[in-house]
């Protein structure tokens, strides 16, 4: 198996930058705790990859942060969802093909933070979830693959209409596909409060990876 030999300048520049802001007593972005072994794992075909750390305070600022909050129904967290927070961007390449992305959040919980990994094709469609952390006493249950692939396939306005929709769904009609707000159901017995988190973290992340990136400029993109 190739390892992968992201740019040691780059990797250096990041730590700086991550122990600074620590040092500040800001919030730091999620970021991947071994990013050679993740990308590998959810990307078994990439070559190499590259991080890039990106903030709403860059890419839109107060009005970024309105249109998120609007769609979130509530507003951000003032520490761990600050305009200033810089979010990892993992950018995987085969070649030089650009085949997904990996991007975390970090997510406040019933019992701590959550740290809320995606995997996304280059049209932001989900190929894989995993929680890097959460501290719930039924995390078994969340971490299960029975709940965390139920979000695989999904994309933003399917994770708004589970974000919007009632907990007792109406099932589809014998032989048609259920939609998205029935196949994500909460696996706990008594953490709603973490299922409902975690909905909201993932429908962020995504609502982050398109206003990062719009779909139009890395679909079909080269590196």
């Amino acid at each position: 198996m190739t390892r992968l030999t992201p740019c040691t300048v780059l990797a250096l520049t990041i730590a700086f930058l991550a122990v600074a802001v620590t040092a500040a007593g800001a919030a730091v972005g999620c970021t991947l705790n071994d990013p050679d072994r993740d990308v590998l794992r959810l990307f078994p075909d990439a070559t190499s990859y590259r991080t890039e750390f990106v903030s709403i305070a860059e890419r839109g600022g107060d009005s970024l942060a309105t249109r998120i909050e609007t769609a979130l129904g509530g507003e951000l967290d003032p520490v761990f969802e600050a305009l200033d927070v810089p979010y990892a961007y993992y950018t995987v390449l085969k070649g030089t093909r650009t085949i997904g992305r990996i991007h975390g959040v970090n997510q406040k919980g019933m019992y701590g933070g959550m740290q809320l990994i995606l995997a996304t094709d280059p049209s932001g469609t989900i190929v894989d979830f995993y929680y890097q952390r959460i501290s719930s006493p039924e995390s078994a249950s969340f971490r299960d693959e029975a709940f965390t692939d139920s979000f695989k396939g999904l994309t933003l306005p399917d994770l708004m209409a589970v974000l919007k929709s009632e907990t007792a769904s109406v099932p589809a009609e014998a032989g048609d596909a259920l939609p998205a707000c029935c196949t994500v159901k909460d696996p706990s017995r008594e953490s709603a409060e973490d299922f409902d988190a975690t909905v909201r973290g993932i429908t962020k992340n995504l609502l982050l990876l398109h206003a990062f990136f719009p779909v139009e400029e890395h679909v079909g993109q080269t590196h």
